[in-house]
Formats: structure tokens, C-alpha cells, sequence
């Protein structure tokens, strides 16, 4: 086989198989119990509402027309129309020039990296982080740091003086992939406030901020920029959501809002990048969202809340002194903390091999590779008796090592 290394651009070197993506090829094997993946439960699908939309607009010969064609890079404007009007309901008055429609929130990540980040450029994150943030800034050959947070002690004074060019600030203030934590309303005004001190532009990423069980919401970091600011388009914050969490992943949509001015550059990304997203699943994906999302909302939450707690009530009763966990309000992952000595990638394999229970090593969402002693789980996907049976496999393989 030719060696094709010598022909790829440099930035090559920063693409890495996703190890999240690699355990969901577990999900085939039917004794496995995984905790893996940020997987939604297909059986909350609304697939007859789906399959309905798709008959409506393929059976009227004007919006079929439509749906089958090439169309705006922007998006399908009632769509970006319905976006605004959720967008004020979190506190954010923008117009459809705001909104840009993308390929799941994960193409939005990509875009905003190519558009602001030059090599050697850095990268404010969380220590850990999601692991698909990671994946998508790494093309562009960043450099890491910490993302002032409630875990550190980081403030805008101590990176003044440094050679480092400051460039984004990536944060999921709500449920965050991988530790389940939210910010408060404290912490969320600071990180707007340590942003605006240096110059930083935040993504937030906010794929997570519908699946509350506990607690009140919080504004986002758009609406408290905005704010202060004087208005969207003197914000610093680009909104990054998704119906992938809420709807469904097949359809790929996602959609950012920011300064028009931003967005208008965005747009020559998508452009250059796929046209536009598909049409008919704009198309559908407006229907759908429009007649019943609040009601979908409800109805995900109900079922995941449960989960949650048959997971929290399983850690409790079968983990070993030394290990802890995280108490998350909503979203999808609860974080775990291992004894010091204890490495989560051999422990995968361990589990995989022993128990027959997957999960995602906590390394995978550091950028420097550290927290070798975490773990993420998962609990949307798999049923309450699953979760006791698989964290008590996973207990007992703790207690005997």
C-alpha cells in the first residue's frame, strides 16, 4: 500500500479517530452494556410526526419543489424564523440575519474554528471537555489552555504578559459533555466578564441546555453578553444549538447565532464547506419542532430523570470507598473520579472483557491527556434495570481489583 503520510498538509497531524465513535461499535455486540456513547433512545423518536412532515411536503408539488432543491447557505428562513423565536424565549433578541444553519452543532464547532483559528493560536478550554470540541479545533493547530472556571483559579490577570494570542473561549455552561456540571448565574457572568477582559471570543455550546430534570434555568451566556453589550451584535458569544438531543441526530441540524457580522462571514464557510444544509430536512425539522417541541421536551426529560436516578442510586450502592461521582440536574453523563492509582483505559478493557459493560476513559477529554483516573457514563440510552445491572458489574470489578 502507498505511504500517502508525506502528502498530507500539516494539520493533518492533529486528526485523531474520535474513541467515543470506536466504543459505539460495541453497541452491536448484544451482551455489552454500554454507558458509552451521548446517545439518544430511539424508541423517543417521534418518528409518526417525522414521517408525517415528510408526507406533507412531498406530496404539495410547491414545497416539494422546494424541499428538493438547492437553496439558501443560510438556512431555510422559517426555520431561522422559528430559531428566533426560541432564542427571545432564552432572553436574546436577534433577527433571522443572526442565525445560520448547520450540519449538527458539531459543524458549527468546525466552522467557527476555521473561520478564527490560526495555528499556534489559543484555545481557552475546560479541564475536561468535550471531546468533539477537541476533535474539531485540533485541525487548526491550536494551543490549550485553561478556561477560567469554578474548578480553577484562573482570572483574566493571569494570562496577562504572556506570548500566548488569546483567540477562543469554548464553554457548555449547561449539563456539560462529559461531568453533567452547570454554571450559576455568578459563574456565567464572570466568564462573560474574563472573555470581554481578554478580548476572547466565546463559543457556547449548548447541545445539553433543554434536558433539565432539577433546578432552575439559567440565562446563557448570549443573553448575559448581549446585555451587557448593548446588544447581539456587539455580543462576543456565538450560540452553538442543536435539535439532535431533543428531535432527533439523523437530520443533522444544528444552527449558530451571533453578530451578523460573524454570521455573514460563517455563511462563505458554509458555503465553500457543503452549499447548504439539506433542505428537506430543514423542511422537516421546522414542522416538527414547531407543532410539538415543547411537548417532546417534556416527554425525553420524564424518561431520562428516571435514568439519571437509577444511575445515581446504583453508583451509590456499588462503588467502592475512594470512588466519587458527579449530581448533574440535567443532560446526559454523569462524571466519575477513580482512586488515584486506578487507570480508566485499563479498566475499560478490563470491563469490556470481565463485565461486559463499555464506557468512555476520562483522558479522551482532556487536551493534555491527564485525568487517566475518570470516566464518563452515560445514562440516556439504556433502560433503569440496565443501569443497576451494569453498575453493579462495574462495582464489583472495582471491589476486586
Amino acid at each position: 500500500m502507498k505511504d500517502w503520510s508525506d502528502r498530507y498538509a500539516a494539520r493533518a497531524q492533529g486528526m485523531g479517530a474520535s474513541e467515543i465513535r470506536e466504543l459505539l461499535k460495541l453497541l452491536d455486540q448484544p451482551d455489552i452494556i454500554s454507558f458509552a456513547g451521548g446517545i439518544p433512545d430511539p424508541a423517543l423518536f417521534p418518528r409518526a410526526e417525522i414521517a408525517e412532515a415528510h408526507a406533507r411536503i412531498l406530496n404539495d408539488p410547491v414545497k416539494a419543489g422546494a424541499a428538493l432543491q438547492y437553496s439558501a447557505s443560510e438556512g431555510y428562513l422559517p426555520l431561522r424564523e422559528w430559531i428566533v423565536g426560541h432564542m427571545v424565549s432564552r432572553g436574546v433578541a436577534c433577527a433571522p440575519d443572526n442565525v445560520l444553519i448547520t450540519n449538527g452543532s458539531q459543524q458549527a464547532l468546525d466552522f467557527i474554528a476555521k473561520l478564527m483559528v490560526d495555528p499556534g493560536d489559543t484555545v481557552l478550554v475546560s479541564r475536561p471537555t468535550y471531546l468533539g470540541a477537541l476533535q474539531a479545533f485540533n485541525a487548526y493547530q491550536p494551543a490549550y489552555d485553561l478556561l477560567p472556571g469554578p474548578d480553577n483559579n484562573r482570572s483574566a490577570e493571569s494570562y496577562r504578559g504572556g506570548s500566548a494570542k488569546l483567540k477562543l473561549g469554548y464553554a457548555m455552561p449547561e449539563f456539560q459533555n462529559p461531568t453533567g456540571l452547570s454554571l450559576d448565574l455568578a459563574q456565567r457572568r464572570r466568564l462573560v466578564e474574563d472573555a470581554d477582559a481578554l478580548d476572547l471570543v466565546l463559543i457556547e455550546d449548548a447541545a445539553y441546555e433543554q434536558l433539565r430534570y432539577d433546578g432552575e434555568p439559567q440565562p446563557c451566556l448570549l443573553a448575559l453578553d448581549a446585555e451587557r453589550a448593548g446588544g447581539i451584535d456587539l455580543a462576543r458569544t456565538l450560540y452553538c444549538g442543536t435539535f439532535s438531543k431533543t428531535i432527533v441526530p439523523a437530520l443533522r441540524l444544528g444552527w449558530i447565532v451571533g453578530p451578523k457580522a460573524v454570521i455573514q462571514k460563517l455563511v462563505l464557510v458554509k458555503q465553500a464547506g457543503d452549499l447548504h444544509s439539506g433542505t428537506l430536512n430543514q423542511m422537516v425539522m421546522h414542522e416538527v419542532a414547531s407543532r410539538l417541541l415543547r411537548d417532546q421536551v417534556a416527554r425525553i426529560c420524564d424518561v431520562y430523570r428516571k435514568r439519571r436516578d437509577a444511575m445515581l442510586d446504583a453508583l451509590k450502592h456499588s462503588m467502592p470507598q475512594g470512588v466519587t461521582w458527579t449530581h448533574p440536574e440535567g443532560g446526559m453523563f454523569i462524571w466519575v473520579t477513580l482512586p488515584p492509582e486506578v487507570d480508566g483505559a485499563e479498566l475499560l478493557r478490563r470491563s469490556i472483557a470481565e463485565a461486559r459493560v463499555a464506557f468512555v476513559p476520562g483522558a479522551a477529554f482532556h487536551a493534555d491527556r491527564s485525568g487517566r483516573n475518570t470516566l464518563r457514563l452515560n445514562f440516556s440510552l439504556a433502560s433503569e434495570a440496565t443501569i443497576t445491572e451494569g453498575i453493579g458489574r462495574l462495582g464489583r470489578l472495582l471491589k476486586a481489583s
